[in-house]
């Protein structure tokens, strides 16, 4: 497939070496020359120097040749123009960026379908649903939902003194085989591995775990880990869209504090949102903190759009003794080291939006595709479709690729972790967890 991307910010920049991982050709149109220079120095994709809504700088990316157009720039107008202008050359697919969730609404004057665009994407909408789901499980650093809830994927920080290091995994499913649960990956320090019968929890790890929702809180205690107070009291730090998103979905059942450092800014949040207290302050002050009486809160949920201020005051609230820390960090070099620092868990606005476009390209058998942000892998629901290889043989004998694990099914109502006599059927929906260099091949299995 040829796509292009416009924009190479941190959204684009993934996106495209995802992309061109999987053999696509990808042509990315960048504005900034700096970040042009990016491009060109570190992806093997095409570059193209100057404005997406540029007929020209289109038809030099070879727009009149693409399948594909995704246009992921920070601003709203410049994504939705762009997207019309390739419908008018004919690309098969267009996708849009939005921060503005107007967009979103089906009685929006403008929406995706009124402009003839197939998807558009409101990351920071999702990355505040994603910080929610997170508190809800407030020992997870990772929450990802399959089938409306039903199946579970969590990411749990293991301590020294968890009932579960150095035990090997085959014991683990023998001793609690009544748990419909599973192991489908571990990262040990910046590296990710599908896990055998014989490996070995060790302290440090991040291990994910595949579960049937119910179950959840029974496998967070079998790591030795217990789920917090019931949090009450949350700070929200910033103010921007996605700051303001969180303390909108959060006010209705908690106690909501929102820190944000634009004046103006502070007084329009004041006026929009009918509970949260909003502070016109500096997040990172550690007197200001104090005063608004950070210690008495049950979580810290840092969310303004700068990576690094993100970092600072997370630190500062686990410092504090602040029992639950959330952060918004899109660079993905910043992901291995949140844990040695104290955050709980963090949420990557550019990784959800990666995930929502390569759901969107993949789709077929594919129901959801989702990626974690610091980790190599992925986690893809596919619909068994009849005559396919998953269905001709049991798991034993499908020979199914070795950095790959099939994590669960489910048939009709019922979740399953399958073993290796299991025969997969036509219909069902099955959770694997890969590392990129298996998709191809795991694809192949469901086609």
């Amino acid at each position: 497939m040829y796509i292009i991307i416009i924009g190479a910010g941190e959204v684009g920049f993934n996106l495209a070496k995802q992309l061109s991982g999987e053999n696509h050709d990808v042509a990315i149109i960048e504005r900034d020359p700096a970040i042009y220079q990016r491009v060109q120095e570190n992806l093997d994709v095409s570059a193209v120097l100057g404005s997406g809504t540029s007929f020209k700088v289109l038809e030099s990316a070879g727009i009149k040749n693409a399948h594909l157009l995704v246009a992921v720039t920070t601003n709203d107008e410049a994504n939705l123009i762009a997207a019309q202008i390739a419908t008018q050359y004919g690309v098969g697919k267009t996708i849009a960026r939005v921060k503005n969730d107007e967009f979103l609404r089906a009685d929006a004057p403008l929406n995706a379908e009124k402009m003839k665009i197939d998807l558009i994407i409101h990351p920071e909408y999702e990355a505040a649903n994603a910080a929610i789901r997170l508190l809800n499980q407030s020992a997870a650093t990772d929450v990802i939902e399959f089938e409306n809830g039903k199946i579970s994927v969590i990411g749990i920080q293991i301590e020294n003194d968890s009932p579960i290091t150095y035990k090997k995994l085959s014991a683990l499913s023998a001793e609690f085989k009544d748990f419909v649960f599973r192991i489908i990956a571990i990262q040990r320090l910046e590296i990710t591995r599908i896990p055998k019968g014989d490996d070995e929890i060790w302290p440090g790890d991040r291990i994910f775990v595949v579960s049937k929702q119910e179950v959840v809180p029974e496998v967070i205690r079998l790591t030795g880990k217990e789920n917090h107070k019931k949090i009450v009291h949350i700070m929200v730090m910033g103010g921007g869209r996605t700051g303001y998103l969180l303390a909108r979905g959060l006010e209705k059942e908690h106690h909501v504090k929102l820190i944000e450092s634009n004046a103006a800014k502070s007084q329009e949040l004041a006026q929009k949102l009918s509970k949260t207290l909003v502070i016109h302050g500096d997040g990172r002050d550690l007197n200001l903190l104090a005063l608004e009486a950070i210690t008495d809160m049950d979580a810290f949920i840092a969310a303004t759009g700068n990576d690094e201020t993100n970092i600072i005051s997370s630190s500062i609230a686990r410092h504090l003794q602040v029992p639950r820390i959330i952060a918004m960090v899109d660079k993905a070099s910043y992901c291995t080291i949140l844990p040695t620092i104290g955050v709980d868990a963090f949420v990557s606005r550019q990784r959800i939006t990666v995930n929502a476009i390569l759901k969107f390209i993949r789709k077929g058998n594919i129901v959801s595709v989702a990626s974690l942000p610091g980790i190599a892998a992925e986690a893809i629901e596919f619909i068994a479709g009849s005559g396919s290889k998953i269905t001709q043989k049991n798991l034993a004998g499908v020979n199914f690729p070795a950095q790959a694990i099939v994590g669960a099914v489910m048939r009709g109502n019922n979740v399953f972790i399958p073993i290796g006599s299991t025969q997969i059927v036509a219909g069902d929906k099955v959770i694997i967890f890969t590392l990129p260099s298996a998709i191809k091949e795991v694809e192949n299995f469901f086609n």
